[in-house]
């Protein structure tokens, strides 16, 4: 089970940089929740795919045009996935550049449960994992 969940998050990578939301929208289960990077200004959690997917499409239309790539490997723990990502965006307003790590629980082929962080060491160590 644990390839299909790095597949699945490689999935949702490409969904991503291609637009394709509806695409998208199907990694993540209907009762999903997620949190975001400390600091972050809409700080959540958000609870529900469709509260998942407003922060995700309000967050897409700020750039022209953007991606995330995985910048580490994709670290599988069974029922977790975590990889060390970059987002990069360009267009209405300043740069975006941001890097960090996200942790994903899946369950019968959906997202569950996501979380961002800033430090990878610290995302490694809860999935029991050191760099």
């Amino acid at each position: 089970m644990s390839q299909e969940n790095v597949e699945i998050m490689k999935a949702g990578f490409e969904a991503w940089n291609a637009g394709d939301m509806d695409a998208f929208r199907e990694q993540y289960d209907p009762d999903v929740i997620l949190r975001t990077v400390e600091g972050w200004p809409e700080p959540g959690p958000y609870v529900g795919r469709e509260a998942v997917m407003r922060l995700f499409e309000q967050n897409r239309v700020t750039w022209d045009a953007n991606t995330v790539e995985p910048i580490s490997d994709f670290i599988d723990g069974v029922d977790r996935v975590a990889v060390r990502m970059i987002w990069r965006g360009a267009g209405h307003g300043p740069g975006l550049n941001l890097e960090w790590t996200t942790i994903c629980m899946m369950r019968k082929g959906k997202i569950v449960y996501q979380e961002f962080f800033w430090d990878h060491a610290e995302a490694l160590e809860t999935l029991g994992l050191s760099e």
